[in-house]
C-alpha cells in the first residue's frame, strides 16, 4: 500500500486524480503484492537453475519456471492463467484470486482462514461475515484476530501456492467465493436487498478460478451456480426497490445469456462424474431457471437434490432449505415437521430465513397466531430494508 501511495504522488499530479481513488490504490497495491509473491515463488527455481548451469543466465532459469505459481498446477490448459475460463475475468479478479489463495493457508483453522480472507482480501465487514457463518460478530472478530496472531507468531510465509498445495486450498477458496456472492445476493443489512458490487466481484473470482483449474468440476459448478442465481437479479426487486418473491418474479427479466452459460457449465461439470456440493447447488438453481413458471417448478427434484447435498454439507441450513422444498412438493405440514425438529439449533434461530419459512408454512396450515410470532422473531434479526418492509406487510396482513 505504501508503494501504491508513492506511485499516486507521482501519477496523480501529472495525470489527474482517478474517479475512485480508493479503488485505484487498492488495485495497484494488490498488483504489487501479487507480483512480489510471484517473484518469491520463482526465486528458488531460478537460483537452483543458475547454480546448476551458470552459463545459462537468469533467462534460461526463468524460461524453465515461467509457469510457476498457481498457473503451473492446473496443467497445460491452464498455462494462459485464469483467462482460460468460459469468459475472460478482469485482471483485478485474477489478482484478487491470487491473494485469496495466499490467505487460505492450511496452517490456519478452516473457519479462521475463510473469515480472515473474507475480511482482509475480499473487504467484507465483520458483521457480514458473522451473518454468513450464523455466528455472533464478536466470535468472528476473535477468529480473525487469532488467525493474524498465528501468522505472525508462526512466521507463516504468504505465497501463491502451486501443485498439491493449490489443490489442498481449493475447498476454502470455493467457500470464500460462495460466501462473497451470498452476501451480495442477500445483504446482511442496509437499505438495499442486493449488493451488486459483491455479486460481480464473486462472479469475476469464480471465472478466474474456473480458468485456473479447468479440469475441476466443482470450479465449473460454482461458476454455474453464481450465474444461474444471478440471472434473476433484475427481477428480485420492483421499481421502488421492494422485494419480489421468486414465485412472483417476471421471468422475462431473467438474464437468459447467464442461464444458458450456467447450464452449459453445469452439464460439463456433471459429465466429469465427480459430483460435489457446488454442482448440486447449481442443479437446484437450474431447476428454478428451467421452469417456465413458478407452478412448473420441479419441487420434488429440488427436495431430492437437497437430500443429496446434505451428504456433503450436513448443516441445519441445508436441512431447512430441504424442508421448504418438501413443503412445496408434499404439503406445508410435511415441511413444518422438519423445520420444527430444527428449532432447537441456536445458530439456525439466528437466521431470519428460518423464521420466515416457518411463518409462511404456519400461515398455509391456518396457524395465523403462530405465524405472526415467527414473523416477529425474524424481524428482531438484522436484514436488508426491503425484506423487513415485506415482512412487516405480511405480519400486518395476519392481523
Amino acid at each position: 500500500m505504501q508503494e501504491a501511495c508513492a506511485l499516486a504522488l507521482v501519477k496523480w499530479p501529472a495525470e489527474g486524480v482517478p474517479g475512485n481513488p480508493r479503488a485505484w490504490l487498492v488495485g495497484v497495491a494488490r498488483h504489487k503484492a501479487l507480483d512480489r509473491a510471484r517473484r518469491e515463488a520463482r526465486r528458488a527455481g531460478k537460483e537452483a537453475a543458475a547454480a546448476s548451469d551458470p552459463t545459462a543466465g537468469p533467462r534460461a532459469a526463468a524460461g524453465s519456471r515461467a509457469a510457476a505459481g498457481p498457473r503451473a498446477a492446473a496443467g497445460p490448459r491452464a498455462a494462459a492463467g485464469p483467462r482460460a475460463a468460459a469468459a475472460d475475468p478482469s485482471p483485478a479478479a485474477a489478482d484478487e484470486l491470487g491473494l485469496i489463495l495466499m490467505c487460505c493457508h492450511p496452517a490456519l483453522d478452516p473457519a479462521a482462514r475463510i473469515a480472515l480472507t473474507l475480511r482482509s482480501v475480499c473487504g467484507l465487514d465483520t458483521r457480514s461475515i458473522a451473518t454468513a457463518f450464523l455466528l455472533p460478530e464478536a466470535t468472528v472478530a476473535q477468529r480473525i484476530v487469532r488467525a493474524k496472531r498465528k501468522i505472525r507468531q508462526a512466521g507463516i510465509r504468504m505465497r501463491v501456492p502451486d501443485g498439491e498445495e493449490l489443490t489442498d486450498r481449493l475447498a476454502a477458496v470455493f467457500r470464500v467465493v460462495y460466501l462473497v456472492y451470498s452476501q451480495g445476493h442477500m445483504a446482511a443489512a442496509g437499505p438495499e436487498l442486493v449488493r451488486a458490487e459483491l455479486c460481480d466481484q464473486a462472479i469475476g473470482l469464480a471465472r478466474a478460478l474456473a480458468g485456473l483449474v479447468p479440469g475441476e468440476p466443482e470450479a465449473a459448478g460454482l461458476l454455474a451456480l453464481l450465474l444461474l442465481t444471478d440471472a434473476r437479479r433484475a427481477a428480485r426487486t420492483g421499481e421502488d426497490g421492494e422485494l419480489v418473491l421468486l414465485a412472483d418474479q417476471d421471468r422475462a427479466r431473467w438474464d437468459r445469456a447467464k442461464i444458458a452459460e450456467g447450464e452449459r457449465l453445469l452439464e460439463t461439470a456433471l459429465r466429469a462424474g465427480r459430483p460435489g456440493p457446488y454442482q448440486l447447488h447449481a442443479a437446484i438453481a437450474a431447476c428454478h431457471s428451467c421452469a417456465a413458471s413458478a407452478d412448473e417448478t420441479d419441487w420434488r427434484e429440488i427436495a431430492a437434490l437437497y437430500g443429496e447435498l446434505i451428504k456433503y454439507e450436513p448443516s441445519p441450513v441445508v436441512e431447512a432449505n430441504r424442508a421448504v422444498a418438501v413443503a412445496m412438493s408434499e404439503g406445508p405440514a410435511a415441511g413444518l415437521v422438519i423445520l420444527d425438529a430444527l428449532g432447537g439449533n441456536a445458530r439456525l434461530t439466528s437466521w431470519p430465513q428460518f423464521h420466515i419459512a416457518r411463518a409462511e408454512l404456519l400461515t398455509r396450515v391456518g396457524r395465523r397466531k403462530d405465524a405472526a410470532q415467527a414473523y416477529q422473531a425474524a424481524l428482531k434479526l438484522p436484514m436488508p430494508a426491503p425484506e423487513r418492509a415485506h415482512l412487516e406487510r405480511r405480519l400486518a396482513s395476519l392481523a
